[in-house]
């Protein structure tokens, strides 16, 4: 990377997670029973970051909290991994909530009530400051659109690498695609990006769109794209899952510090993987998050 850009900048959503732990996810108008219902710091811009931080990458996040309890708390789960928050704003809007739903197979449904996260509409100067001197910009989709556009603009100017992962997944701009190095999406995701339901299709106009595209496969690896081309894949190593809440966070997270750190494409993607495939392991999206001495230790085992 450019030796006047260093770290990752992470502009995105911080939400308290109500997670619930059910037999199997209820039908329309069906009442289950659950666990007692955990508190997890989450939200997608956060939980990459601190995916970013714990990978080793000096970590920087943008994104507003409220005043309430959940906010104090979540302002405290940034300070614990020493993630830069001076550009976290605190609002009178409560902080973001997300109500999970994890089923019997760690497969989970999310509701997300945004909060103070829907008052980030523009970027203040010292965050623009921060986009230029970062050497990756990363980005989700759980803010107000307005915001990505311009954060992916100014870090374009500046010669950041600008990735984003397009979840919650919607049909993307042309500006906001034009700006855009990596792009990183779900097979899910993928298609309802593309507006094709067909993910050879999908995948194939997305990677005639951005410089380099990753579809991840869950359990199946993640195809990567370069050049319009497909340029390699990286299998999953096999685990037990117990709660997927987090586990693309982590991957997005990891493979950001490894990109900011130098890696190649396919060297940044094994390691994301890797942390991935940890974080399913444990329940909470935060708590899962691995350290990068786990993360190489398991691709050790995972390569003996």
């Amino acid at each position: 990377m450019d030796p006047q850009h260093a770290g990752v900048v992470v502009i995105g959503s911080a939400n308290m997670d109500i997670v619930v732990t059910v037999d199997r996810a209820p039908s329309p108008g069906e009442t289950v029973l659950a666990d007692p219902a955990a508190l997890y710091p989450g939200g997608k811009g956060l939980n990459q970051a601190v995916a970013a931080a714990r990978a080793g990458a000096p970590t920087t996040f943008v994104g507003a909290l409220g005043t309430d309890d959940h906010g104090d708390a979540l302002a405290g789960v940034l300070a614990a991994d020493g993630i830069g928050a001076d550009l976290v704003r605190r609002s009178t809007a409560p902080t973001g909530q997300a109500f999970i739903v994890v089923d019997g197979n760690g497969e989970n449904t999310i509701i997300v009530a945004s909060g103070a996260n829907a008052t980030m509409l523009t970027l203040t100067s010292e965050a623009r400051t921060a986009i230029a001197e970062a050497a990756v910009l990363l980005m989700q989709l759980e803010l107000p659109l307005p915001i990505v556009l311009e954060a992916a603009a100014a870090a374009r100017r500046a010669g950041t690498t600008v990735m984003l992962n397009a979840a919650p997944a919607r049909q993307l701009p042309d500006e906001l695609l034009d700006n855009l190095d990596y792009l990183i999406v779900n097979e899910h995701e993928a298609c309802l990006v593309a507006g094709d339901d067909d993910l050879d299709r999908a995948s194939g106009a997305l990677a005639a769109r951005v410089p380099r595209l990753i579809v991840t496969l869950g359990s199946r690896g993640s195809v990567l794209y370069a050049g319009r081309a497909e340029a390699g894949r990286v299998a999953a190593p096999v685990v037990t899952a117990v709660d997927t809440t987090g586990a693309g966070d982590t991957y997005c997270g990891a493979f950001a510090a490894a990109t900011a750190q130098g890696s190649e494409l396919i060297v940044a993607a094994a390691f994301a993987t890797a942390a991935a495939a940890l974080s399913v392991q444990t329940l909470g999206a935060v708590p899962s998050i691995p350290t990068r001495a786990r993360i190489e230790a398991m691709i050790v085992t995972a390569s003996g």
